[in-house]
């Protein structure tokens, strides 16, 4: 734990590694930078710390276009991203920096509702790609598809006969995801609902233990579209986190919250459109129902557990989660 001593401390430390990892230029023109007061803000996961800057860019009045490198933490965490809000009058701008996509441009002109609306839907697509706990959960959902469960006395998996039925049963788990999540980020990014962060965290982490020991211990097997849409309502919330994060334009409002959610069903479509023909493809094999389903639902529900753990309790298991 870090204290509020500490953190003064190391101030001039702190100040100089952003500065070395972030440049600003103006119409192509570079941007001096300088570090303010080291700040404390206090969010419903804990306290985190704010080092504000100033920036003195050449020439008078607004740029037409800013470039921004981005490059904190990229040879620690190569998971790392950083979320850039730009607001410049009633222009808003969003954007997601990586190692791969370091540096970008920005044009400060009111950009076209069609802009603002495929910026949300790229950010929806990258967020369900990079969200590691939602692809868990729906991957976990998703094993059993291309198998059908044999009760007692045999209680076993048996490969599915028909790719019709393993598409019906993808068809209603999806759905019933995509409706929930899409009810609780609407009502959160809204205003209407809200629940603490380490609570939805817990949530998620929980909700990928149980639907990947599901596959190890069936319980709901017939009805995994019932749990998608239940804990969907909770990844919703985790959705709409980032959503706040990234900001939405108050004159696009709808438009923002529908590219993001729609880009959100982009992703998830994508990752099953790879996933079900291959699946299906290789249900009958050992490989696919010892290793992929059997080993690949435990190791599933053990890494959601340290992550659990890690949310709930405030813990540093893993490097990253």
């Amino acid at each position: 734990e870090i204290t509020w001593g500490e953190l003064r401390q190391a101030h001039a430390d702190i100040a100089a590694y952003a500065l070395s990892r972030l440049a600003v230029a103006a119409d192509g023109q570079a941007c001096t930078l300088s570090a303010g007061t080291q700040q404390v803000d206090n969010h419903t996961d804990g306290a985190y710390t704010v080092l504000p800057f100033a920036l003195a860019c050449p020439g008078g009045g607004q740029p037409q276009q800013l470039q921004i490198r981005y490059q904190l933490f990229a040879d620690v965490d190569p998971q790392h991203r950083g979320l850039l809000r730009l607001q410049a009058g009633e222009l808003t701008r969003t954007a997601i920096f990586s190692p791969e996509a370091a540096t970008q441009s920005f044009v400060l002109a009111a950009p076209s509702r069609w802009v603002q609306f495929v910026d949300y839907l790229r950010e929806g697509i990258w967020h369900i790609w990079m969200g590691f706990a939602h692809i868990l959960f729906l991957l976990s959902l998703l094993l059993p598809a291309v198998l059908l469960w044999q009760p007692a006395p045999a209680r076993r998996w048996l490969p599915a006969k028909r790719f019709r039925d393993s598409f019906v049963d993808v068809l209603k788990i999806v759905s019933a995801f995509t409706l929930a999540h899409s009810i609780t980020l609407s009502l959160a990014t809204l205003g209407w609902v809200a629940l603490p962060s380490r609570l939805v965290e817990s949530t998620i982490a929980a909700s990928v233990v149980l639907a990947a020991l599901n596959n190890l211990f069936p319980v709901a097997h017939g009805r995994r579209w019932a749990v998608a849409f239940g804990f969907g309502l909770i990844h919703g919330f985790g959705f709409a986190s980032v959503l706040a994060d990234l900001g939405l334009p108050q004159s696009a409002l709808a438009l923002a919250l529908v590219g993001f959610n729609l880009g959100v069903e982009v992703g998830q479509l994508a990752i099953v459109a790879v996933f079900l023909p291959l699946a299906f493809w290789l249900r009958r094999t050992r490989f696919y129902r010892w290793g992929v389903f059997g080993a690949g639902s435990a190791l599933i529900a053990l890494v959601a557990a340290v992550w659990f753990a890690e949310r709930a309790f405030d813990l540093v298991l893993l490097t990253g989660r």
